[in-house]
């Protein structure tokens, strides 16, 4: 859903602008502040029960490390949001950036919030007129994540930098069509080896063989130069 949200935000400010994006990312915005309460308080009851198993407790600290990092990425984005909503007015529209991007994002907002077409439960769009009103309940829902943030800090005490990842370090996922590409890159290698071998030896060869020819060429010189001299 965060995702979702950042991908619609890119669009404030352009050609594709209108009231139905300003729509799109105030119910996109509701979902991810839905989910952001439910699993604050999931994990935060978990963490500060000191009955937890020590497994199961580095497996929430690992949920809660992404989590707060996703909570962190939608503060930013809708802080965005607020900011070209102010400079960016659907009042007049000539002053929007013409990026060159063509068609909306309802597929985007409807992925967010899990809903097979958006339009079947597309809400009355906000009037233009109430562009101050959206921005003020956008500044209270952005106090309300910023005070969410803090009491994830006080309440539950986890170590970011602390927290290890599962899997070898710095190792890149691979898909079962990377995995299986590479099997048969590492393949393609083994069968090639034997081929490549003759090839350096004939050129070992040729350099032998070169190097004696200066050398007999050296002498011949050398040895007629004595006797004619």
């Amino acid at each position: 859903v965060v995702a979702c949200y950042r991908h619609l935000a890119s669009c404030v400010g352009g050609c594709t602008d209108t009231l139905q994006l300003r729509d799109e990312l105030r119910q996109t915005r509701e979902k991810a502040q839905k989910l952001a309460g439910d699993i604050c308080h999931l994990l935060t009851s978990h963490l500060r029960d000191k009955s937890l198993p020590e497994g199961q407790r580095k497996e929430m600290e690992l949920l809660w490390v992404a989590f707060s990092s996703c909570l962190e990425l939608l503060h930013i984005d809708m802080c965005k949001v607020l900011n070209m909503s102010s400079i960016f007015s659907l009042a007049d529209s000539a002053s929007l950036v013409h990026t060159g991007l063509e068609g909306g994002c309802s597929e985007v907002a409807a992925r967010a919030l899990s809903l097979p077409d958006l339009n079947q439960a597309q809400t009355q769009t906000i009037p233009a007129s109430l562009e101050s009103q959206e921005r003020s309940t956008m500044e209270l829902e952005i106090d309300q994540i910023d005070r969410m943030i803090d009491d994830m800090e006080l309440k539950v005490n986890v170590l970011r930098w602390m927290v290890e990842s599962h899997g070898p370090q710095y190792a890149d996922p691979l898909s079962s069509t990377d995995s299986a590409s590479m099997a048969l890159l590492s393949i393609d290698e083994e069968q090639q080896a034997p081929r490549s071998q003759p090839l350096c030896q004939q050129s070992h060869i040729f350099v032998l063989l070169l190097l004696f020819g200066v050398i007999f060429v050296a002498a011949t010189l050398s040895l007629c130069i004595f006797l004619f001299s």
